[in-house]
């Protein structure tokens, strides 16, 4: 850029900021800007700065049309589970009616117990697990117990979309984003969360999404990872999710769906016998 073009832009920006130029100087102005310089109109012509919030409302419209609308919901899902206490294998087979109840029948062991057998009934307040191997049991417990069992702040609603693949905790309260050549990334702030989430930059659908505890005292962290999209209907259902849990001790969990269907009947339910011990 020319030194003239530097000097009229620092004047004509005092110019704005002070209000004290007369019509004749103006006009003066804009006489010598025709005569010596005309790359200057662009200067004075140039584009409003991109709304980036705007930006960041449009992308998280898109993300929302990529969520999974159902009615009902069939897996079978192959489960790896390390924690401090050891480490477990098992097949998870999941019936789920949207907004109403999640069955699971579990094969192999659950947190350290042999599972064979076991069926968890949940909805949305309470967990009920009924165990037909060895002493044959049944368990009643509020909904509280997902947070109990994964140090996340689970209801119902966010472990129905974790389950289907969809985004959880994700709210309005958005403070910034950066676009990278491949992901973009949006940082928002809930009442729990501190919450980055990582896009994939040609279909916006989640690649990642990291968790960290507004309250510092915790410490608590939880990183999903979503990949191995496949089609489900008119859906991309991301087949394989890895959740690294951490505050005081460490949790893995990794999700890998092997069959998967939507809006077929419930392929599995359960009832509580009446023989049962209460426990």
């Amino acid at each position: 850029m020319k030194i003239t073009t530097i000097i009229f832009a620092f004047i004509v920006g005092m110019g704005l900021l002070t209000a004290c130029k007369t019509v004749k100087k103006v006009a003066v102005i804009k006489e010598a800007i025709s005569k010596k310089d005309s790359a200057l109109t662009i200067i004075i012509n140039e584009s409003p700065k991109v709304d980036s919030s705007l930006i960041v409302k449009e992308i998280m419209e898109k993300v929302d049309k990529t969520k999974i609308n159902f009615q009902t919901f069939n897996a079978k899902i192959k489960v790896d589970y390390e924690s401090a206490q050891g480490t477990d294998n098992y097949v998870v087979y999941l019936s789920m009616a949207k907004d109403s109840v999640i069955f699971l029948r579990i094969r192999g062991s659950f947190m350290g117990i042999p599972a064979e057998g076991m069926q968890i009934k949940i909805n949305k307040d309470s967990v009920i697990l009924v165990s037909k191997i060895g002493q044959k049991y049944v368990q009643y417990r509020s909904i509280d117990f997902l947070q109990e069992s994964t140090k996340i702040p689970f209801d119902f609603y966010s472990l129905q979309d974790l389950l289907i693949g969809n985004p959880i905790f994700i709210n309005n309260n958005i403070v910034s984003y950066k676009d990278g050549t491949n992901d973009l990334l949006v940082l928002m702030i809930g009442n729990v969360f501190k919450h980055l989430i990582t896009l994939n930059h040609n279909n916006l659908l989640m690649t990642h999404s990291k968790l960290d505890d507004v309250d510092m005292q915790r410490n608590r962290t939880c990183d999903i990872s979503f990949s191995n999209y496949q089609q489900l209907g008119n859906f991309q259902f991301a087949t394989y999710r890895k959740l690294v849990v951490a505050e005081k001790s460490k949790l893995d969990i990794n999700l890998d769906f092997k069959e998967f269907s939507l809006n077929e009947p419930l392929k599995y339910t359960f009832m509580v016998p009446k023989n049962y011990q209460l426990k």
